[in-house]
């Protein structure tokens, strides 16, 4: 695409940035108690973002179809200034085929906001005026969370918060939102495992007491220095995490007749969580701390002393 003159109006880049504007927007209502202006300026930002994410694949997925200059334009060739790009319901159905995570709840959701807004702008009626903080804002992080993902950006990156001259309001709304998202993320998982045949629930919380965490393939992407077992807050099954090393401290040493022993205890920081039962998956410990999780775990293991070779002045 860097070879490609795209315009303004379909380049992710340009897009992401002015999703990022609107967001800005938007949590300064918030600050502000408009809770109204708040929503609108979301749905906003939330449409751009999703619009970024299609034009990062390519241009055209959000070219009007209908309209010849804009699909020109998507493929580099500008007959007019004249861009125009696809609607929401057409924006948030594309998502939902090219990004895994975007299911059909999520597109409901997003669907159900730029309604709103539509009303909001090109009507008399005040949906904005309905809608509670807590029906709406928990669900929003979600999806958000989800768009941003085939951007490479996360919620940092989107709300300015990873930025060093970023306002403490802003990290703060961050913090939140990643925690809201990680609780819907957990939520649905324990409904979609819920809405299984009991007998089914049974039979896969029995099967997965019994394993380990080698006995299933692909279960983290991280390359860890141990994997343990911990209760999914999803569904209640044998659920594991994976980590890092961070500490190792000597906590007692003995002999017997066999040599010099030590114990060891041995502290890792989880970095990716797996559910094999209900398949709930958090990656980063920021994550699993959101979903009430411990992070660090610390097994004691016993092993033989080793003792440097004594050099002698002969």
């Amino acid at each position: 695409m860097s070879n490609m003159k795209v315009p303004a109006a379909l380049h992710p880049e340009a897009i992401f940035s002015k999703s990022k504007e609107y967001i800005r927007k938007a949590l300064l209502r918030k600050e502000g108690n408009d809770l109204d202006e708040y929503q609108l300026w979301s749905s906003l930002a939330l449409e751009l973002l999703g619009k970024a994410a299609l034009a990062k694949i390519h241009p055209s997925l959000i070219a009007d179809p209908t309209h010849a200059p804009s699909l020109f334009a998507a493929a580099g060739h500008n007959l007019s200034t004249d861009v125009k790009t696809i609607a929401a319901h057409t924006l948030f159905e594309r998502l939902r085929t090219v990004v895994p995570r975007f299911d059909e709840r999520t597109k409901k959701f997003c669907s159900e906001i730029a309604l709103r807004r539509n009303a909001e702008l090109h009507s008399g009626e005040t949906p904005f005026k309905a809608m509670r903080l807590d029906a709406w804002e928990a669900q929003y992080w979600h999806a958000a969370q989800i768009i941003l993902e085939p951007l490479g950006a996360g919620l940092d990156d989107w709300l300015g918060a990873s930025q060093s001259e970023s306002p403490k309001a802003l990290l703060r709304h961050s913090i939140e939102a990643r925690r809201q998202a990680v609780a819907v993320r957990v939520e649905r998982s324990k409904e979609d495992f819920l809405g299984r045949k009991k007998a089914d629930q049974k039979s896969a919380l029995d099967q997965a007491a019994s394993r380990h965490a080698y006995h299933y393939r692909n279960l983290f992407t991280l390359v860890s220095d141990n994997e343990w077992g911990c209760e999914c807050p999803a569904c209640t099954g044998l659920a594991f995490m994976a980590g890092v090393q961070i500490n190792e401290e000597v906590v007692d040493t003995y002999g017997d007749e066999d040599g010099a022993w030590e114990s060891v205890e041995t502290t890792y920081s989880a970095e990716q969580f797996h559910c094999p039962v209900c398949d709930l998956f958090l990656d980063g410990g920021d994550e699993i701390e959101a979903a009430g999780l411990d992070t660090l775990y610390s097994e004691t293991s016993e092993r033989e002393m080793e003792y440097e070779p004594e050099y002698g002045n002969d």
